[in-house]
């Protein structure tokens, strides 16, 4: 089972930038996008081209703004939009697909943004989040991906130490957000796989940063305790272009 994650900044802005030829280069079963920037409606157009997929959306209230897509050629038992706290809920951030041996939750976790603004928020989303997995976990195994818009250690960014406490993304409450995901069993599948290796998935469009690789690693999969040793393959597919961020992958043996 091949899963693929990617923050698309835009579904019909992807679309123009060779979407769909990236989609078959990756050839996944099921792929999740963030930031589709998008209503239900228009990010189905927009995937019109698309066979042998089902497409599930979640939109934000807020028109062009945030949201999540989960498009998979196996049928989910079921799919879930949202966490079911409406603070939270507002920005279509959270979208949760049931399969037969486990549960996908794509996510887009708010940004704390300019001067740490949304910090404190952000903090309380974590916390929120959490607590949302492990009672799915009760039922079965999770599989979290999405832009967790956090870099996790010092290797996970090409400038930790200008950046840290300093950067919406590396202050120490963000890294604590995913220190507890870990501390809970959730395993970083890239890190599971290449456990020294340097890699980006984020660069900001400013100064040529993606050409001089200086970047972020703030895309992830994480899974389940019961799910490690079904981990094959995981992989950052930097090559492939169309956003600011680049997909993620993961290969489980189910």
């Amino acid at each position: 089972m091949k899963l693929v994650s990617w923050n698309v900044n835009g579904v019909r802005a992807a679309i123009k930038k060779d979407f769909l030829q990236s989609m078959a280069s990756l050839d996944c079963d099921v792929l999740c996008l963030q930031e589709t920037k998008a209503q239900d409606e228009q990010v189905i157009e927009a995937l019109c081209e698309l066979n042998g997929y089902h497409i599930f959306t979640n939109s934000a209230v807020k028109k062009g703004y945030s949201g999540t897509s989960i498009i998979t050629r196996i049928q989910p038992i079921d799919v879930t939009k949202d966490m079911g706290i409406e603070e939270h809920d507002q920005e279509g951030r959270v979208l949760c697909a049931e399969f037969s041996d486990l549960y996908l939750v794509t996510v887009y976790t708010p940004n704390s943004g300019n001067d740490l603004k949304r910090l404190s928020y952000r903090a309380q989303w974590d916390a929120d989040f959490l607590s949302y997995i492990k009672k799915l976990e009760e039922k079965k195994p999770v599989v979290i991906c999405g832009d967790l818009n956090a870099a996790h250690r010092d290797i996970d960014l090409a400038r930790p130490k200008p950046n840290y406490n300093k950067s919406a993304g590396y202050t120490q409450q963000e890294i604590d957000g995913i220190d507890n995901l870990v501390a809970a069993g959730y395993v970083d599948t890239f890190r599971y796989v290449h456990p020294e290796k340097v890699k980006y998935s984020w660069w900001s469009y400013r100064a040529g940063a993606r050409e001089r690789n200086v970047g972020w690693r703030i895309d992830y999969f994480l899974v389940s305790p019961k799910l490690q040793g079904q981990i094959h393959d995981a992989e950052i597919h930097n090559d492939i272009h169309g956003s600011d961020h680049c997909p993620v992958s993961v290969q489980l043996s189910i």
